[in-house]
């Protein structure tokens, strides 16, 4: 596996290879690969959907083994404009290997109507236009709320340093009342006051097809704004 930016993508590549409760193992490859895999390869697994990690570094260079587990990889790379982070994968998306997959979510009709996106349920399209996808907590679940705080707190830290590593134009957190619980109690929808990982940071309406209060023009107005935000190297 490659030790760089790469990483990500070919680990999406290993979690479509394998089914669930498969154990890999993985031999990281690249200059300085001790402080390499210090920094990146657990938050890497994780994000890719995988458990039970363990790395192993010496002057021969790194290794890990892990089991795919039940969850959707991240879609990212370097120089994304935008970053979108759910709270965590419904177990169709995880099944299927899309985010935000249920046919009543509005997610890909709004980043489509918007302009980010040229098709809907299409990551590896969604990432070339420069939009990709992750999600503060990679356990898959029927609802949100079975989540626990901690694994809330543990996401977020994650974010945050691929947000740093990856350097994304800017960071859309798709829905407010989980961005209140995980990132920022008195968040209100929009642009955000502190950046999130040296990005700007936007939140958004759940784009979930139970949140009755945000029309998918509202949406599409937001995934437009929260795009218009990015800065930097993230930028097209």
């Amino acid at each position: 596996m490659p030790a760089d930016g790469r990483a990500p993508e070919a680990l999406r590549a290993l979690h479509g290879r394998t089914s669930v409760n498969q154990e890999v193992a993985l031999r990281v490859v690249g200059p300085d690969r001790t402080r390499w895999a210090a920094r990146h390869l657990v938050d890497c697994l994780v994000g890719a959907g995988f458990t039970d990690i363990a790395v192993a570094a010496s002057d021969a260079g790194c290794f890990a083994t892990a089991v795919r587990a039940r969850s959707l990889a991240d879609s990212v790379r370097p120089g994304l404009v935008l970053l979108c982070v759910g709270l965590n994968p419904s177990l169709a998306a995880a099944d299927s290997g899309v985010a935000y997959a249920t046919a009543t979510n509005r997610f890909w009709p709004a980043a489509v109507a918007a302009g980010l996106v040229p098709a809907a349920r299409d990551p590896d399209a969604a990432m070339t236009a420069g939009i990709g996808l992750t999600d503060l907590v990679k356990r898959a679940t029927p609802r949100a709320h079975h989540l626990d705080p901690d694994e809330y707190r543990a996401g977020v830290a994650r974010v945050e340093r691929l947000v740093r590593w990856l350097r994304p134009g800017a960071v859309a957190f798709v829905g407010l009342t989980g961005y209140r619980v995980a990132v920022d109690a008195g968040a209100v929808v929009g642009p955000q006051p502190r950046s999130f990982g040296g990005r700007p940071a936007y939140v958004l309406p759940s784009t979930s097809g139970v949140n009755a209060h945000a029309r998918l023009a509202d949406l599409v107005g937001h995934l437009g704004a929260a795009a218009g935000a990015a800065e930097g190297d993230g930028r097209r």
